[in-house]
Formats: C-alpha cells, sequence, structure tokens
C-alpha cells in the first residue's frame, strides 16, 4: 500500500462489505451535522438580518428609556421611572442633536368587524416637521394612503401584518377600527420592514392616546436622531449628562436608559451568542453519539478482518499502514456522515425560512450558509470519525501477524 488510491479502494471494499452498519454508522453523524447546520446557518441568518435592520435606521440613532430599561416600550411602560416633554426639550438644546420625539405606547384591544385582538399602540406626534423628519430616519414610512398628521383626531395608521394577517379579512385605507370604544379611519398602511415591532402596530396621534387612555403627560422613549458630522456616542454621553442634571441624579442612579443603534446592536449580538452556544452545544451531542457510533463500527471491524490483517502483515504490510488504512476508514464514515449531514441541514434551515416567510410573514428568519460553514462542518466531521476510529485503528496496527492468522 504505497499509493493513497490503495488505501481509497481497501476502504472503498470494506465499506461496501458491510453496507447496512456502515449507513447506520452514518445516520449517527449526520442527524449531529445537520443539526448543528440547520441552526447556526438560521442563526447566522437571522443575525445578519438583525444587522441589515439597524444598518437601515442608522448609526445616527440614539433611544432614551425610562428606569434603565432595556427591551423596548412595553417593558419601559412597566418602570415607575417616567419621560416627559421636559426631557425631550433638554435632549433637543443639546448640541449635535437634530430633533427628539417622544412615543407613546399601549396595548389595547383593537376590533375590526367582529374580531377583536390585543395590539400594540402607538401614539406619535403628528406636526409636519416631526413626520418629516421620523420618516427620514425610515421609521413608520407609510406604502399605501397617508401619514396621521395635524389636525388629525381619529385617524390612525396601520403596520402591513396588521392589513394582511392579523384579521380574517384585509384591512383596507377607509376601514374603520375600534380602540377603547372609539372609531378610527384608517388612512395610511406602512411599509413592510420584516420586524414585528414595527409590521404590527397601530399608530395613532400622541395626544388622541393620551385622551382615550387617560394617560399622563409621560413617554414610553424618546427617539433622537443626530446631526450629520456628531459622533453619535459623544452626544449620547452629553444627554446622559444633560438629564442628569435636569432630574437631579447623580452618576450611577440615573432613572433613564440612553442608548446609541450600536450599543443596542451589541447588547443584542451578546446576548444571542450566547444562546446560540448553548442551543449548538445541545445539538453536538448527537455527534458524539455518532462518534460512539463509529468506534463501536470499527472495533467490530478490526476482530472481523482480524485476519486480513494477519495476511496484509505477512506480506510485507507496516504497522502504519495499518493504522492509517483504519483511520481512513473511520474518517471516511465521518465525512460520507457529513456530506448527507450538510445536505440535510440546509435543507431544514431553507424549509424553515420558508415557512417564517410565507407562512408567518417574517422576513428576519433566514437561512445563511458561509463558506466556513460548510467547510468547517465537513472537516469536523471528517475529524470526528478519525478520532472516534483512533483506539481500534492502534489496536489493529499492534496484531501480531502469527496470531491474527490464528484467529477465528
Amino acid at each position: 500500500m504505497k499509493t493513497a488510491r490503495d488505501y481509497l479502494d481497501l476502504v472503498f471494499r470494506s465499506l461496501m462489505h458491510r453496507k447496512l452498519r456502515s449507513w447506520l454508522t452514518i445516520i449517527g453523524i449526520l442527524i449531529g451535522v445537520a443539526a448543528v447546520v440547520a441552526l447556526v446557518s438560521l442563526g447566522q441568518g437571522f443575525q445578519k438580518s438583525i444587522d441589515d435592520e439597524f444598518a437601515k435606521l442608522g448609526k445616527d440613532r440614539i433611544t432614551i428609556m425610562p428606569g434603565g430599561t432595556l427591551f423596548g416600550p412595553l417593558s419601559a411602560s412597566l418602570s415607575s421611572a417616567k419621560l416627559t416633554e421636559d426631557d425631550v426639550d433638554a435632549i433637543s438644546s443639546v448640541n449635535g442633536v437634530e430633533f427628539a420625539t417622544g412615543l407613546m405606547f399601549q396595548t389595547a384591544i383593537v376590533q375590526f368587524g367582529k374580531e377583536k385582538k390585543e395590539l400594540p399602540v402607538v401614539g406619535t406626534a403628528t406636526d409636519a416637521k416631526t413626520v418629516k423628519l421620523v420618516e427620514g430616519t425610515g421609521m413608520h414610512v407609510v406604502e399605501k394612503g397617508r401619514q396621521i398628521k395635524s389636525p388629525d383626531v381619529y385617524k390612525v395608521d396601520i403596520g402591513p401584518k396588521i392589513a394582511n394577517g392579523t384579521f380574517d379579512k384585509q384591512v383596507k385605507i377607509g376601514d374603520k377600527l375600534i380602540i377603547k370604544g372609539y372609531e378610527f379611519e384608517v388612512v395610511g398602511i406602512q411599509k413592510k420592514t420584516g420586524t414585528g415591532t414595527t409590521d404590527e402596530i397601530v399608530r395613532i396621534p400622541r395626544d388622541t392616546l393620551r385622551d382615550i387612555f387617560e394617560k399622563e403627560e409621560d413617554y414610553a422613549t424618546i427617539s433622537v436622531k443626530v446631526n450629520a458630522g456628531f459622533d453619535p456616542d459623544a452626544v449620547a454621553e452629553e444627554i446622559i449628562r444633560k438629564l442628569r442634571s435636569e432630574r437631579n441624579v447623580e452618576k450611577g442612579n440615573e432613572d433613564f436608559n440612553v442608548q446609541t443603534v450600536g450599543q443596542i446592536l451589541e447588547t443584542f449580538n451578546s446576548i444571542f451568542l450566547l444562546v446560540q452556544v448553548v442551543i449548538i452545544g445541545i445539538a453536538a451531542i448527537s455527534l458524539i453519539v455518532g462518534a460512539i457510533g463509529i468506534m463501536n463500527t470499527m472495533y467490530t471491524a478490526v476482530l472481523e478482518r482480524t485476519n486480513e490483517i494477519g495476511v496484509m502483515k505477512a506480506i510485507g504490510a507496516k504497522n502504519h499502514e495499518i493504522l492509517i488504512l483504519f483511520l481512513i476508514e473511520s474518517g471516511f464514515l465521518g465525512m460520507a456522515g457529513g456530506l448527507i449531514g450538510i445536505g440535510l441541514g440546509i435543507g431544514i434551515s431553507k424549509t424553515v425560512e420558508f415557512v417564517a416567510t410565507n407562512a408567518l410573514g417574517s422576513s428576519l428568519l433566514k437561512a445563511y450558509f458561509p463558506w466556513y460553514l460548510i467547510v468547517g462542518a465537513l472537516m469536523f466531521s471528517f475529524i470526528v470519525g478519525s478520532i472516534a476510529g483512533t483506539v481500534p485503528a492502534v489496536q489493529a496496527s499492534k496484531m501480531k501477524p502469527v496470531d491474527s492468522l490464528r484467529y477465528e
């Protein structure tokens, strides 16, 4: 056995001789590889989609929430701390701030026809300047109809998912929605972004939300756009200093939270990475099971081929050649499982993407297959197979020719 072709020929003949056992061993590996590939590709795709969404918002966005909350207006609304119009005025006076606007948030039962759904209702400013500036950031862009504007009272803009999917019937421009007993006319449908936070909201004038829900004059969040040429992080620090002074709080005792788009993205990525590691770790357990299957198969192969090993050694095969032969065979089992597992993993992740896009209406969950994922999965499966076959291969290489030929 001097060439790679000789090794591969012997390996192929050996595997074909034990077809059923070889396939069962390969299945053990392919299940683990398929699970890992599917989870990693969906995780990578989801993270890429989130990065793209934040890129659309731009790095010049700053969000202020009460009470140091990090997870949006719903959790912000549970805080005892409040953000008011005075805070908006203080923030607007900070050098580098192009504009600041407060958003009000309320979950409410929304009725369309005879159907009722609990939906997030957002109150936004309707003056022409703020509407224009907000649209310029890519937020709340209306695709059909028009923006709610002054002096609208009982008018509403809705997300695309509410227009198509939330209710049994399609909601169109001119239709009526009942909120807290008040009838609102749909005047605009927003452009689809693929995120649940903006695609499934009901947006009404801020003053109207305050009146019908009898809310105090406070905001769930304040959204800020930074002037071109200013560093968002530096502006954010200045906003923090300004709000400390205006709210009379010491450093470290802030009852508000200021975050740039970059900081929010970094926080999300850190949490998501931890979740991914845990999930992939669980999926990788099946790879260990597959490796044990390869080891068992190779031990059995050594016993079955004891006489064959004796013959090979008798005609001049060296210990290292026997070792290499069995390592290649076990590695080939792992790599075959890896190849099939990669194909299966791609199929699973693309199926999940299809269901998410068509059934759930979300464009965030997409499968992404970077080259290093495919190459890494293939190399990993080969290495797992080779490592699993190491002990049986060493055992086979150390057999004495006389003892091997006498074995029955």
